[in-house]
């Protein structure tokens, strides 16, 4: 498709999206809403002309736009309404492209669309008990048996999992290779006998994040995703997108086109505690910190498109999003006096929400060490498993 201009993207939109407003208010991560069905709709009203994900192909639900075109398409998106599309970031975000880098033509063609179009939602099981920060030692086996693979072991901490249709799942498919070389990444529908989902309720009562117990699940090899062995290489690329943003457009912080103060700000202006020099200079330490964060996000995002795919830059952005959700939700909850102790009060599900968002998408500390290491160039953590064959250093023999 040849680039719009902005008039003409704009006017697009117009005739499918509602316009924001300085009173729009929309819900962040999921928290304390279970609602499938806005985000469903939207994505069924954006998919024809690949509003929602213009870089991917028109035939799979985008527009093959350029990196430039992507950019303008995403900033035209912030005016509009573009509701909490939580339930779909996994598919959106991290499956989707790692499909277009690592599928085949018939796993493009039978996913994708799919994903685009709300009509298939998915989840990501990687972590596990014992393979959380550490994640290439997962230990949930997949056996080649015939043409089919049969899957045994559990995760943990998969999110959007009672809502999910398929899963991107990271699996042992050879113990006698070193843990980050016997790996293989399967697609896995989460309907088939052998698969058991249990909701794990959090301290903001929601139930978003599942254990899942997997038990002599048969997947058919046309679900491999990749090579038998690639697994990490996959699970590479699907980190490298949830830290780079993981799906989610439009957005913003809900102010008109125009408006100087964002809606965060006058929220917070709204509610009962004075205001004194020292509420100010927290709230402006927030605004310029969000300032800095936009101008290094779009440096990252820059950089990303030059290069073909996120970089290590993605764990900063993952690092000042979390500290940005976290110190709106503190600071909005001083602000609201004792009335903020109240699960009717101003704020509540976000500051019942914000100490999970360190820990989501890799921890803080995960992110630090990445950094670190391939960005700055740090001296990397002793590993003495890296060459030992798993089921060796699993057992605790190195």
């Amino acid at each position: 498709m040849s680039d719009l201009t902005e008039d003409q993207i704009r006017s697009a939109l117009e005739s499918i999206l509602e316009r924001r407003t300085a009173d729009t208010r929309l819900t962040t991560m999921g928290a304390g809403s279970d609602d499938l069905e806005a985000g469903r709709r939207y994505l069924a009203d954006t998919v024809a002309e690949g509003w929602h994900v213009p870089t991917w192909p028109a035939e799979y639900g985008g527009r093959k736009a350029s990196s430039s075109q992507n950019a303008l398409i995403g900033s035209i998106l912030r005016e509009f309404i573009v509701p909490d599309l939580y339930p779909f970031a996994i598919g959106l975000g991290m499956v989707g492209p790692a499909l277009l880098a690592h599928g085949n033509s018939s796993q493009q063609e039978k996913w994708l669309k799919a994903i685009a179009s709300g009509t298939s939602i998915w989840c990501q099981m990687f972590s596990e008990p014992e393979a959380g920060s550490d994640l290439a030692n997962v230990a949930l086996q997949a056996k080649l048996d015939g043409d089919e693979w049969v899957v045994e072991g559990q995760k943990t901490w998969t999110s959007r999992a009672m809502w999910a249709d398929w899963a991107i799942c990271l699996a042992r498919t050879d113990p006698a290779q070193p843990k980050h070389k016997g790996l293989t990444m399967f697609a896995m529908p989460m309907a088939i006998p052998g698969v058991e989902i249990r909701p794990l309720m959090q301290m903001n009562r929601d139930a978003h994040f599942s254990e899942v117990f997997v038990e002599g699940a048969r997947l058919s090899d046309e679900w491999r995703i990749g090579d038998v062995g690639e697994g990490w290489r996959v699970a590479m690329t699907v980190l490298a997108h949830e830290r780079a943003g993981g799906g989610s457009r439009g957005g913003g912080d809900g102010s008109t086109r125009g408006a100087h103060i964002p809606t965060w700000i006058s929220d917070l202006q709204a509610l009962p505690t004075p205001h004194n020099a020292i509420w100010d200079d927290a709230v402006m330490g927030l605004y310029s910190h969000d300032a800095v964060s936009r101008w290094t996000m779009q440096r990252a995002s820059d950089e990303a498109r030059s290069s073909g795919s996120p970089g290590p830059a993605g764990s900063g952005a993952k690092l000042r999003t979390v500290k940005s959700y976290k110190g709106r939700a503190y600071l909005a909850n001083q602000s609201s006096g004792a009335y903020g102790m109240l699960q009717d009060g101003h704020g509540y599900i976000e500051l019942m929400t914000a100490p999970s968002m360190s820990i989501r998408g890799g921890t803080d500390e995960i992110q630090r060490n990445i950094l670190g290491e391939r960005v700055l160039g740090l001296p990397g953590e002793p590993r003495l498993d890296r060459d030992v064959p798993w089921k060796e250093s699993r057992r605790g023999l190195i």
